[in-house]
């Protein structure tokens, strides 16, 4: 909806009234008025017709009346009728008061007319814009219905009855000065606000507009999460899974690192190594399935946050990692702290974990496969194929290969095993049967894959395929053109040959 076509306009409304023979308004000051005129017009048989407040029209009779004729007492009735009259218009709601200085005027004006012989009288009102029609009644726009007496509002170059003039959004009449108008629809203009002006999911605060004037804020990609630019720099947390900021109506997990998990990422995070087992063996049989068996057992730990950044200063060699690395394939001889027991949750944290020191023994090219714990299976998964085919180029004998090819070759690994299991089925699915139970870990732990862990791998997908870093984001994506065009086999024998991907 362009700003353009949206008004938002200030007292729009005139606010009316049509009188009929029955109402309050006659019986006050209208009636008094018409016994002035009952009295002296019996001879010519004419009485004045009372149309409306705004809409009048006079049938003054000629007639001639003695000054002295008008008591004091008639007089005196006069201006207390004028008074309760006056009296009453301030009773009403402001946009719904009467004229009162033109009913005074009027009232005196007719009491000189009715002491002078003159015809037509000498006043006439000022404020009948609508000529009578006596045959025909203003409609109502909201109802199409004749407005015979009672209050109106005229907006728009219509009328309105004051219940029919209703909000678009929540169907309660407007009564306020100033409302909001789309197109022919009218709306309060909190409703208005309500339905397009753009709410932050962190604070559920209208987003501020900024130093222009304009509405500015900052959205997830992928989750289309909206968000005021403040909370960017603020203490609010962030998943370190999904990447999702906290909710205040909501509560992320601490793993006691420095990293937060939300509610979602925490059903299917892995805490220990003993629960990272069937995951790592059913990935491995995975490769096997495209033929690219990993002969040597290599050991694979799940390791807190500190633990894998001290594995890390102790590799020497083939090191591309990201700036928050949540995987390693060791090649040296280390000791690595892994985690033993899964740890508890406490309030908003964990407790209760458990840690053992493993001498781990360089028996081949790979020592070790480490992997940071506390993320949902499928990112999990996503970082140990992605390590795996680190093992596997390694054991093959691929050397020297430059960042973008070996970590792009990795991540389109990464890439298609995550495929495999968010779409089953899939041509990236290993067709021999070796290959069968790389997603039976999943349902035999949780029953299938659940509609918020799908749309988590989708979003890992999504990770893999917009990275921006030259070797993790453009690797992946020349090796997957490879691969789609090529195959994986054929780009796999070029990449031992050249060290590049084919063209």
């Amino acid at each position: 909806m362009s700003s353009s076509s949206v008004n938002h306009i200030s007292q729009p409304c005139i606010y009316g009234h049509f009188v009929s023979k029955t109402t309050e308004r006659k019986s006050r000051l209208m009636k008094w008025l018409s016994k002035l005129f009952k009295g002296g017009s019996s001879n010519r048989g004419q009485q004045p017709q009372f149309l409306g407040d705004e809409n009048m029209v006079w049938r003054a009779p000629a007639r001639s009346m003695d000054d002295n004729s008008r008591t004091s007492k008639e007089k005196e009735e006069l201006d207390r009728a004028i008074a309760l009259s006056l009296a009453e218009d301030l009773k009403k709601p402001k946009g719904y008061r009467w004229r009162t200085d033109q009913d005074e005027d009027l009232a005196r004006s007719l009491q000189d007319n009715s002491n002078s012989s003159s015809y037509p009288p000498k006043y006439a009102p000022s404020y009948a814009p609508w000529e009578y029609n006596p045959n025909s009644y203003r409609k109502c726009s909201g109802c199409y219905k004749d407005i015979v007496s009672g209050n109106y509002l005229g907006c728009m170059g219509t009328f309105f009855h004051p219940e029919c003039f209703l909000c678009r959004a929540c169907g309660v009449p407007i009564t306020e000065y100033e409302f909001s108008l789309s197109g022919n629809n009218t709306y309060h203009k909190s409703c208005f606000k309500e339905m397009t002006h753009p709410k932050c999911e962190v604070c559920h605060q209208f987003i501020p507009t900024n130093g222009a004037g304009l509405i500015e804020y900052r959205c997830h990609p992928f989750w289309s999460q909206k968000y005021c630019p403040a909370h960017e720099n603020d203490d609010t947390k962030r998943c370190c899974s999904c990447e999702r900021l906290e909710s205040r109506n909501a509560r992320y997990m601490s793993l006691g690192d420095g990293r937060s998990l939300c509610l979602e990422c925490m059903e299917s995070a892995i805490m220990d190594t003993g629960d990272c087992q069937p995951l790592y063996h059913s990935i491995r049989d995975y490769y096997e399935g495209m033929n690219m068996k990993i002969d040597q057992q290599v050991p694979m730990l799940l390791v807190e946050r500190h633990a894998l950044n001290e594995a890390i200063e102790g590799e020497k060699h083939g090191l591309h990692h990201m700036p928050e690395t949540r995987g390693l394939c060791l090649s040296e001889e280390q000791t690595v702290t892994s985690i033993l027991k899964r740890p508890r949750i406490g309030g908003r944290g964990l407790v209760g974990i458990r840690t053992h020191p493993q001498k781990l023994i360089r028996k081949c090219e790979v020592t070790a496969i480490l992997v940071i714990f506390g993320l949902p299976r499928l990112l999990t998964g996503a970082i140990l194929a992605h390590e795996l085919m680190h093992a596997w180029l390694r054991l093959k004998g691929y050397r020297n290969l430059s960042p973008e090819v070996e970590e792009g070759i990795c991540q389109v690994l990464s890439h298609m095993w995550l495929e495999s299991e968010v779409m089953p089925g899939s041509r990236n699915m290993p067709s021999t049967s070796t290959a069968s139970s790389s997603s039976t870990w999943s349902s035999s732990k949780k029953g299938g894959k659940s509609q918020v862990e799908s749309k988590l791998g989708e979003f890992f997908m999504h990770q893999i395929a917009h990275d921006a870093s030259p070797a993790y984001g453009g690797g992946f994506r020349a090796a997957y053109a490879a691969v789609n065009k090529y195959g994986l086999r054929s780009t796999l024998d070029h990449i031992r040959l050249t060290g590049s991907f084919p063209l």
